[in-house]
């Protein structure tokens, strides 16, 4: 299901028009939440959640963000200390083809300080199990891109303000309508701070960085992207994802999927025809969606 295109592939016996009225514009962040607690010695464990199909940049930028922090002044262990955890040892095939043998299992890893959950296939109940008892003692859970349905599975984003891929906004409101999902963050996190999601792929850098400077300062997060030669500034200015805070309007000369916003070859797409005129659909499954109601979906 965490496959990028197959989370295009929900259920379509879901109410998308109870959905739609929670679905937010990018608005100004509530206050941000307060720092995060930097040990005076030893490390913050990181526990990235891996299963196959899981997204190569989304735990590798964060990896990256992580490893690259240092404190003035700080010797010995590293600030953050990663590893990877997944059901079993088994080699895990990531994107691309990349194999991944995983530090941990759910049963052997370390309590972990923060947890990272990549966009990656359908979790077992074991994964979901697994994250809901380490979200107890971590300091933050957090998740990028398709990783928010994997988070919002473990009921742990219930009730709070969420973001995902932008091509996957409708879909994730269809699953979760007790979720606010916020279209044009970068990254949005919880009131309580326990809890945030990042948009698609890149946006995961950005939140990892907004996670140093919650832990180490602001000087420490600006010095470690500038050791990474990384010049976006989402990480400081969560609602940067603006062009994808409103939905795309398909036309005739440039039609997208009334449901995901995705592109389409308007000669190969399904259509449906409602008040004199044509929408376009990236599969069937959303051409049903559609048909169901398609009045209240309009609306």
């Amino acid at each position: 299901m965490m496959n990028r295109r197959d989370l295009f592939l929900l259920s379509t016996a879901m109410g998308l028009a109870a959905a739609l009225p929670r679905m937010a514009h990018a608005r100004p962040q509530r206050p941000a939440p307060a720092p995060l607690p930097l040990p005076a010695e030893g490390s913050i464990a990181v526990a990235f959640v891996l299963s196959d199909d899981a997204v190569v940049i989304d735990f590798a930028g964060p990896w990256e963000v992580f490893e690259n922090v240092s404190l003035p002044g700080r010797k010995g262990a590293p600030v953050f200390q990663l590893y990877t955890v997944a059901e079993t040892r088994a080699p895990i095939k990531a994107t691309g083809g990349m194999t991944i043998v995983p530090d941990y299992t759910f049963a052997t890893a370390p309590a972990p300080k923060l947890i990272v959950i990549p966009a990656q296939s359908d979790p077992s109940e074991a994964m979901l199990a697994w994250i809901r008892a380490a979200a107890q003692t971590a300091d933050l859970t957090m998740s990028v891109c398709l990783g928010a349905f994997l988070l919002a599975r473990t009921g742990l984003l219930s009730g709070q303000a969420a973001t995902t891929h932008h091509g996957a906004y409708a879909q994730f409101q269809m699953a979760f309508p007790d979720i606010v999902l916020k279209r044009g963050a970068r990254y949005v996190e919880s009131q309580s701070g326990k809890v945030a999601s990042a948009g698609g792929l890149s946006s995961g850098i950005d939140l990892a960085l907004r996670v140093v400077e919650r832990y180490c300062g602001r000087d420490v997060a600006l010095r470690t992207a500038d050791h990474l030669e990384y010049q976006g500034q989402g990480w400081l200015h969560p609602d940067a994802n603006g062009a994808y805070a409103k939905r795309r309007v398909s036309t005739d000369q440039h039609p997208c999927c009334v449901i995901c916003e995705m592109d389409v070859e308007k000669a190969t797409a399904p259509t449906s025809v409602y008040r004199g005129r044509t929408f376009y659909f990236c599969m069937a499954a959303h051409k049903q969606l559609f048909d169901a109601n398609p009045a209240r979906f309009l609306a």
